[in-house]
């Protein structure tokens, strides 16, 4: 294949695509147990979204005749106490689970980076002040934190979400604080400087994005506590609220008969164990990637 450069011809390899398909196979062959991972987390993303292409049944629907049911070809995770379908409600649940846990992983993302820019590029008193309180939040037990917090704000997911960012803030402050000392005495930082680009477009062009990249592993790995962390509000009541469903909400309501009817807790807590589980290994799978 050619193409023209300031008028002439010259010849431009093609891209041979059985190659390109040959590379891809070999990195899913040489990372095998991403595969599964990552189709875990695409299944319950497609839960959140889209949930009544997996299930007829309404999770909210009540059957005093179909208490207490064990799983089944017509119920596969059998029903509650109140004769609901328990799969519909673990399917519906994801979008609350996830909800929860992507509000955490945005504040927690978007404080940390406000505190950490301003540690990192401004320095000396600003520094001093952000750490010192960043070493606060750090002492104190994330999870006794979050409900201290939820408590004030209230109730709910979106509530338990921003309780849970916040306690996060501080873990993603101190990364983008080190990799903001790290760009601000790059050559790239030096160049705009003495080309007399203003602060602002500094940060906005070079150092944030630069200081961003490395939080991607971090954000998975915090992607999965949060999940966590918002069943576990959700089980002592502080997050979703019945009748809605929420996989910590589920377990909690099954409690009572865990003795007896198991299946009522194991499978919205398998569910968030094999969840947790697969975006773990994904972020491994990235902290490799960023480290090599």
């Amino acid at each position: 294949m050619t193409q023209t450069l300031n008028g002439s011809e010259i010849a431009v390899p093609e891209k041979d695509s059985s190659s390109e398909a040959d590379g891809v196979a070999k990195r899913l062959l040489r990372h095998w147990s991403l595969v599964p991972a990552v189709a875990i987390v695409a299944l319950v993303l497609l839960w959140a979204i889209v949930p009544q292409l997996f299930t007829t049944f309404d999770p909210l629907a009540v059957d005093p005749a179909s208490t207490l049911r064990p799983p089944s070809g017509e119920h596969w995770f059998g029903t509650d106490q109140l004769g609901r379908d328990l799969y519909s409600r673990v399917v519906y649940g994801a979008r609350a689970s996830l909800t929860g846990s992507a509000i955490a992983v945005a504040v927690g993302v978007a404080v940390g980076s406000l505190l950490g820019v301003i540690a990192g590029w401004f320095g000396g008193f600003s520094d001093n002040l952000v750490m010192r309180a960043i070493d606060v939040l750090l002492s104190i037990p994330g999870f006794l934190l979050a409900i201290t917090i939820v408590v004030l704000l209230g109730f709910g997911v979106l509530q338990a979400g921003v309780a849970v960012g916040l306690t996060s803030a501080a873990t993603f402050a101190r990364l983008i604080r080190s990799e903001v000392l790290t760009a601000r005495t790059s050559n790239y930082v030096e160049a705009a400087t003495t080309s007399g680009a203003s602060t602002f477009d500094i940060l906005r062009r070079h150092v944030i994005p630069n200081s961003i990249a490395p939080t991607v592993s971090l954000i998975t790995v915090q992607f999965g506590i949060a999940i966590i962390w918002i069943a576990s509000l959700s089980f002592l009541g502080l997050g979703a609220q019945p009748p809605d469903p929420e996989w910590g909400r589920l377990v909690s309501d099954g409690r009572n008969y865990i003795a007896t009817r198991g299946w009522l807790t194991l499978w919205p807590g398998l569910t968030v164990v094999v969840v947790v589980l697969a975006t773990n290994h994904i972020s491994h799978y990235f902290s490799r990637r960023v480290s090599s």
